[in-house]
């Protein structure tokens, strides 16, 4: 090509992009077209649409909408006012109007912004008649949250006002509109508020509003909010707050062969009407300075407790995997084990089975402590090294959902604490620890912590022979199923699905065979498996845990419940998971007495006990 033809092509290509350059620009691009938003004499009104309703899994309605006002202000609008008298109508004190007057000249003098959130109905058809004479200010109809069932605020979440950090990062929302700041509300917020419609009044040279800005081509509708349809079983999610009333602790149940949520209690709980309308804030604060019974703590997704006795299950079946015993394996029981030459060094068994031998089921039915202590030093040292021992361990171990989180669509959780041999090599650097040093794992103490769902799905594992669910709380949103991949995919443990039966078979004797842990909550007519367990608490009484899934065969629900200060795992843990077993799979409970006492019963003193006890130590120290 010539030096001349060149030099053509070249101007003709830069000519070529500058033109399509100009044609996105102008065309395509809307950045730099002239917004409505940016011309002083236009007024910017927004259309809030409702948002969606919340549903259970059966279709009861358990959030739905009630109608709110908002007073809006135009800064530079705003002309000289009576303002004690704007002020008594709006039962605001003139420093707090002051300071919203400031707040939202600040936002932006010209965008109308909320000066005074959540009004009444009384108050709005009081005030109505009355805003003709405050120029700058104007109401504005809104929806807020209503909970007919005054039930499951941990799940639901509630809805607050955007702060300062959103506002920053997105663009979607203005000062003083309302947002999902927890729970289901937060998780699914997009679906749930639907999208703001928005209208541009064009205003003449006096101020006066003269029609919609070139005709209404920039307004657009409002969007309602998608209705969601949650996993919950309100009925269920309700009766075990009852039972836990006057307790603390954490409930979660699983449906197994799907992963979702059936239940997620935590207690102490409140009304989610506590956090609606203008009232929300003092009663937050109320909420937030309740140390003693922390209500807004989800107990069911943040409290890391050791897992106790139900642990046992995993090490057994870690045991089967690793071929260190088979289910008829003895090991004899001498009150305890016996793990160094300390008198200190011996772990206290209350199996009651003195100098006989114990294999696998029996382990498990009668919670045997010594059992256990031999089945772990079985696994650790079954290696060259105790790194090694304990890295193949805690791998099985993390396999179960322990240790991590669960990857789940609610809004909080914690990792809990899986031990292995890096934390021990870091515990121990200049000692050679062993099984022995270790041995508190045996039994789910030392340095193992999980959550109440980390449980549920543990045992949710055990009821499917290996794999699971990854556990969530969506089950459709506008009616349509959701099918999310890593809600629909199983995960599988590293233990053969061929080692479950005996380990299902010892847990179902923990309720059925006579000499059971756990024989007193048995129900009839249902198949349970289930594994009581006591967690040490050097604070103050143990914890009552107990694990179960039912029916035997094919299993439809698997719950885990943890109670502060509850004793043992049969006296208060046991009694609310079978009842609650009860009313899910028969839709009501024949044992009154059981209830009556669940109902009844509290541990207020125990948990005062431990407070005292608390603040004894911190003074001490």
């Amino acid at each position: 090509m010539e030096k001349k033809h060149l030099a053509y092509f070249s101007i003709l290509l830069v000519g070529l992009l500058l033109i399509i350059r100009l044609f996105y620009i102008q065309i395509i691009d809307t950045k730099y077209k002239p917004s409505p938003l940016n011309n002083s004499a236009i007024a910017v009104k927004y259309d809030y649409p409702e948002r969606g309703f919340i549903y259970d899994r059966n279709g009861v309605l358990i959030v739905a909408n009630q109608p709110s006002y908002d007073i809006m202000i135009v800064p530079r609008d705003v002309k000289p006012l009576d303002t004690l008298e704007f002020c008594r109508l709006l039962k605001i004190s003139k420093k707090d109007f002051l300071k919203k007057y400031k707040k939202s000249r600040i936002y932006s003098p010209r965008i109308p912004s909320v000066f005074l959130a959540q009004l009444s109905k009384n108050d709005y058809a009081y005030l109505q008649e009355k805003m003709y004479k405050y120029k700058g200010f104007f109401i504005q109809k809104r929806t807020l949250r209503q909970y007919p069932l005054k039930s499951a605020a941990n799940v639901l979440g509630y809805i607050g006002e955007v702060n300062n950090a959103l506002l920053s990062k997105n663009s979607y929302y203005q000062q003083g509109e309302l947002i999902g700041i927890n729970g289901v509300e937060k998780q699914y917020e997009e679906a749930l508020r639907g999208v703001k419609g928005v209208k541009f009044i064009q205003r003449n040279r006096f101020n006066k509003e003269i029609g919609p800005y070139k005709g209404g081509v920039y307004d657009t509708l409002a969007t309602v909010g998608k209705d969601v349809t949650i996993t919950l079983d309100i009925k269920l999610q309700k009766y075990a707050e009852d039972l836990m009333a006057n307790k603390r602790g954490g409930i979660v149940a699983i449906e197994p062969s799907t992963g979702e949520i059936l239940s997620l209690v935590s207690s102490p709980t409140y009304d989610p009407n506590l956090l609606v309308g203008r009232e929300r804030s003092k009663n937050y604060t109320r909420l937030f300075l309740d140390k003693d019974n922390n209500p807004l703590y989800d107990r069911s997704l943040l409290a890391q407790y050791p897992p106790g006795s139900p642990f046992k299950i995993i090490n057994a079946l870690i045991a089967l995997q690793e071929q260190v015993i088979t289910t008829e394996t003895p090991f004899y029981c001498h009150g305890g084990f016996r793990y160094g030459r300390s008198s200190k060094a011996f772990m206290k068994c209350h199996c009651g089975t003195h100098g006989a031998p114990v294999k696998l089921d029996k382990g498990i039915y009668k919670s045997c402590n010594s059992y256990f202590a031999n089945t772990y030093k079985k696994i650790i040292e079954k290696y060259p090294t105790s790194s090694e021992g304990m890295k193949v361990w805690s791998d099985h171990v993390k396999s179960f959902g322990l240790g991590n989180f669960l990857n789940n669509d609610l809004s909080t959780g914690v990792k809990g604490i899986v031990p292995d041999e890096n934390l021990y090599n870091r515990f121990y650097p200049n000692f050679k620890w062993g099984a022995s040093t270790t041995i508190s794992n045996a039994i789910g103490q030392g340095e193992i912590l999980t959550t109440p769902i980390q449980l549920a799905n543990m045992t949710a594992i055990v009821a499917n022979k290996g794999l699971y669910y990854t556990p969530h709380i969506i089950k459709k949103i506008d009616n349509k199923p959701i099918k999310i991949d890593k809600f629909t995919t199983p995960k599988r443990t590293t233990i053969d699905s061929k080692y479950f039966p005996p380990i299902i078979e010892g847990m179902f004797h923990v309720i059925e065979n006579p000499g059971g842990t756990a024989r007193w909550s048995r129900v009839e007519g249902i198949e349970i498996c289930g594994k009581t367990g006591t967690a040490e608490n050097s604070h103050g009484q143990d914890h009552s845990i107990f694990v179960a899934f039912a029916p035997k065969d094919n299993p439809k629900i698997a719950i885990a419940v943890f109670v502060e200060n509850g004793y043992w795992g049969s006296r208060w843990a046991g009694p609310i998971a079978t009842l609650m077993i009860e009313k899910y799979l028969n839709g009501q409970t024949n044992r009154p007495r059981e209830e009556k006492r669940m109902y009844e019963g509290s541990l207020q003193d125990e948990y005062d006990k431990q407070l005292l006890k608390i603040a004894l130590e911190k003074e001490t120290k």
